[in-house]
């Protein structure tokens, strides 16, 4: 039997552009590690479930392909050498446009669920 297709199950990419949002606006504060990054995407509602390392470095990999981000290879007293990421120029005007256009999103968004709120209310 096929699975039927909801918002719930749905597999996008638009979470990978949600997950960059996210990381630019952690690196825009301080520089970082991506066990770093990794653990501070919790505060953006990311579960251990649907981020894991790999993920991360992908989407790293790309934005630094990109240049949204740039890294380094930092030497550790304790440990191996650990890369640390940082944000570009091109990264902030980035972070910046996205903001802009979520702003956008979000007065919609506002819009559809009071439509909804007042159709439930009837």
């Amino acid at each position: 039997m096929e699975k039927q297709m909801n918002c719930h199950n749905r597999k996008t990419h638009k979470m990978d552009h949600y997950l960059e949002i996210c990381l630019l606006m952690i690196l825009i504060k301080t520089s970082s590690y991506g066990y770093d990054l990794l653990t501070n995407l919790s505060d953006f509602g990311f579960t251990k479930d649907e981020l894991n390392a790999g993920t991360l470095y992908r989407v790293l990999r790309r934005m630094e392909e990109h240049d949204l981000v740039s890294s380094a290879w930092e030497a550790s007293s304790q440990g191996p050498d650990k890369r640390i990421y940082e944000i570009t120029i091109l990264g902030k005007k980035e972070l910046n446009d996205w903001i802009h256009i979520l702003k956008e999103r979000q007065e919609r968004i506002s819009f559809l669920i009071n439509c909804y709120e007042e159709v439930k209310k009837q």
